[in-house]
């Protein structure tokens, strides 16, 4: 019996001149017979589109002389679909991978002919499928790439010519090697390197962009490498060829012209430049008005100087000087640049680009550093162990290579800066202007915006006063010292934006704002129960941990508080404003200062009044806000009917008269471990000790938010009444007090 018009079921078949047609009519499957040539193949085409463009051929390699063709399910009952001739003998099969009780064959909307069992439409479940199976045509949904775990490689290839299917050299492949990048090849030759994904487009290919035709993915993990599109709108076909002569290549269905129209070269080939490794090793390729010039890295010189001057330059150059790990290389930054063949690199998604920097300088193999994603001004880390090979100078969309030199090749130059600098248009663009909409908030420093890089990635952009004084370089560095800085407990910086006297700072935007905008109201703290109050105290303790004891730095915020405490989607709470920060010598335990800079209410007496500081001010700091978390009430300005005394006196007053089951927030009603909330008042009492020396540090301080241990009893808290306190909030009687938080993060030497 014949096939109903979308599906074949055991005991079916379908004979030359018989099809399957998808649901809405999209595709169809059945015999033809391409351009000239009388033999006959099993294929699926676009039903609507004149002529009927072929998008897969079952037995490309096993053509039929004649019409015998007869498609059916094989009766054994593994689901496999077999083509006979008209001896019976099978030219095709499908090969399924298991059994099933009631296989049956569907052609989907898609283009994707699949066996199934019965009714089951998981797509995970599908016995075998002409999407992993590709020939020559990349459909939306296929998927370009190899199944780590079965080791299945998705790829198109060429036909031989318009009248024969058959695969020939040219293949459009992910390479899984290395780092995974996508390639056209004939044979096992390399022709061109699209290259890596770096989270927006395959690093040579910046021609890549959002369109309105359709949308793309990447996935890269330990199961799968793979690349696909998506159509915007269904109605619109598109495909990418791998055509005979070699050119890969989009094509989008015009309905006016009733023409297949190019929409985007994949084959990449725009200029000589674009032919894989055209310039050797250690060389890069640039056009200049239509012809390709091969130029050696700084630092390099021609391998064969006769060749180079005889314009064959594929042996690429040599290093003019030989690197000296153990005396210490550096690092000289190349712009702009399509980054080199990764099959001998490694990638690690998780850490920064200083990181990054880290790992090469200590591996004498490594050869070159970049960011592995550009999105959101750069993360993760890609690390060359080989002859860096194709590269290519981008007018547009290129990025930044860091490679290895040697010291002395540097001269006195500076290694390049790190951090991404935006560019103030993209910027301007992601605020819309810089809008009121678009406004966060405004403080000392300048006004905070909300923006969305073209990636969708949602950003807060700090825009410094312009009266802040500092010079282009001193910006720079003071912003690199920030961006050391990676920790999950604090905001990450993702880079900067500078144009004349503008000077703009680029961080993650967190959805949920500050702290205090749920502590400190009424409404929005029911919101903060114990275990999110327990959570965010012990992420602050981690962060102030972190920039106290294992960052590289040794950092002293001096400006912590609640409002420069940001939450995250989940209410993880993430330290932000390293504005007045400090950064220590390795051996300095503290520092002395005429500016004073800090919020009143959570600064410690040592500094309010002498100016002196440590990390035992940041420690005063955290047990202020501890107590402000337990109580639900800000310190400053605090007031009670008994007394005069601010929170912490009010905190140590019920301490000492054994009532502090009173300061806890009456709006937790009895969610709360009454053991935790008194262990973390304990804690905040011996955080806010007036003695520097008394206070914990915060090494002891996450131990004891931590442990069942018992703790050591509090001694008075420094400022614990109002009246010990200057009046003013910005002035000081003694000293200067600066509230602004322009970024002025410096170096303290010795005294």
């Amino acid at each position: 019996t014949t096939s109903t018009q979308d599906t074949l079921r055991l005991g079916q078949s379908i004979r030359d001149g018989e099809t399957l047609v998808s649901a809405n009519e999209s595709f169809e499957l059945g015999f033809f017979s391409p351009g000239k040539s009388k033999s006959r193949y099993l294929g699926i085409w676009y039903k609507k589109i004149a002529n009927g463009t072929v998008t897969w051929v079952a037995n490309r390699n096993a053509p039929l002389p004649d019409r015998s063709g007869v498609l059916s399910i094989s009766s054994q009952g593994n689901g496999t679909l077999i083509l006979q001739n008209s001896t019976n003998g099978i030219v095709w099969s499908s090969n399924a991978s298991r059994t099933a009780q009631n296989p049956v064959a569907v052609l989907l909307e898609s283009g994707n002919l699949v066996v199934k069992s019965g009714n089951d439409n998981d797509s995970d479940n599908f016995l075998w499928q002409s999407f992993d199976y590709p020939t020559h045509v990349l459909l939306p949904g296929m998927k370009l790439g190899v199944n780590l775990v079965t080791g299945l490689n998705r790829f198109i290839s060429s036909w031989k010519s318009a009248d024969d299917p058959a695969q020939d050299d040219y293949m459009y492949e992910i390479d899984p090697r290395g780092v995974p990048q996508a390639m056209l090849l004939k044979g096992s030759t390399i022709r061109y390197r699209p290259g890596s994904w770096n989270g927006l487009h395959w690093t040579g290919m910046p021609q890549l962009q959002p369109n309105p035709v359709y949308t793309f993915e990447y996935v890269s993990n330990e199961k799968e490498v793979f690349y696909r599109f998506t159509l915007i709108k269904s109605s619109v076909p598109s495909m990418m060829v791998v055509s005979p002569l070699g050119e890969s290549q989009r094509y989008t269905w015009m309905e006016q012209t009733q023409k297949w129209a190019p929409f985007l070269s994949f084959s990449g080939l725009i200029d000589q430049c674009d032919n894989y490794a055209l310039c050797g090793t250690y060389a890069i390729c640039k056009m200049n008005s239509n012809s390709a010039e091969c130029e050696c890295l700084e630092g390099f010189e021609p391998k064969s100087p006769r060749d180079w001057k005889l314009l064959d330059k594929t042996d690429g150059c040599v290093r003019r000087t030989k690197l000296d790990c153990e005396r210490g290389d550096g690092f000289l930054k190349r712009e702009s640049v399509k980054l080199p063949d990764t099959r001998f690199s490694r990638v690690d998604k998780n850490i920064s680009l200083f990181e990054c920097k880290e790992l090469c300088s200590k591996n004498c193999s490594c050869t070159a550093y970049a960011n592995a994603d550009v999105r959101g001004g750069g993360s993760g880390c890609l690390l060359w162990f080989h002859e860096l090979t194709d590269m290519k100078i981008l007018s547009e969309g290129g990025q930044d290579l860091y490679i290895r030199m040697a010291t002395s090749e540097l001269g006195n130059r500076k290694e390049e800066m790190e951090l991404p600098i935006f560019d103030w248009k993209s910027i301007a663009n992601a605020t819309d202007n810089f809008s009121e909409e678009n406004k966060l908030g405004e403080g000392g420093f300048g006004p905070v915006y909300k923006g969305m890089l073209i990636d969708g990635q949602e950003i807060a952009v700090k825009r410094l006063s312009k009266s802040s004084g500092q010079g282009v370089e001193e910006f720079k560095n003071e912003v690199l010292l920030i961006a050391k800085l990676q920790h999950r407990n604090l905001v990450k910086l993702l880079g900067c934006c500078m144009k004349r006297d503008e000077r703009m700072l680029i961080y993650e935007y967190l959805p949920n704002k500050s702290l205090a905008d749920f502590i400190f109201d009424g409404t929005r703290r029911k919101l903060l129960d114990w275990s999110k109050r327990c959570q965010i105290i012990g992420g602050i303790a981690r962060g102030l941990l972190y920039l106290h004891q294992d960052s590289r730095l040794r950092i002293i915020h001096r400006d912590l508080k609640a409002s420069n405490v940001l939450l995250d989607n989940e209410m993880n709470p993430k330290i932000s404003d390293f504005g007045m920060a400090r950064a220590f010598g390795v051996d300095q335990t503290e520092a002395n200062t005429n500016r004073v800079v800090g919020t009143y209410g959570y600064m410690p007496p040592e500094y309010a009044i002498d100016g002196l500081f440590s990390v035992k001010s940041d420690v005063f700091s955290f047990g202020v806000l501890v107590l402000e978390l337990v109580y639900g009430t800000r310190n400053r300005g605090f007031h009670h009917v008994d007394h005069h005394h601010n929170l912490l006196g009010h905190a140590w007053r019920l301490w000492t008269e054994d009532r502090p089951v009173e300061l806890i927030d009456k709006s937790l009603e009895d969610t709360y471990s009454l053991s935790e909330a008194l262990r973390c008042i304990q804690v905040g009492l011996l955080c806010v000790q007036q003695r520097p020396e008394d206070r914990p540090n915060m090494a002891s301080v996450v131990l004891m938010l931590s442990g069942e241990r018992s703790l050591p009893q509090p001694k008075q808290p420094g400022f614990f009444t109002e009246r010990n306190l200057p009046e003013s909030e910005s002035s000081s009687s003694n000293q200067t007090f600066h509230s602004s938080n322009q970024i002025t993060v410096s170096l303290i030497e010795g005294r």
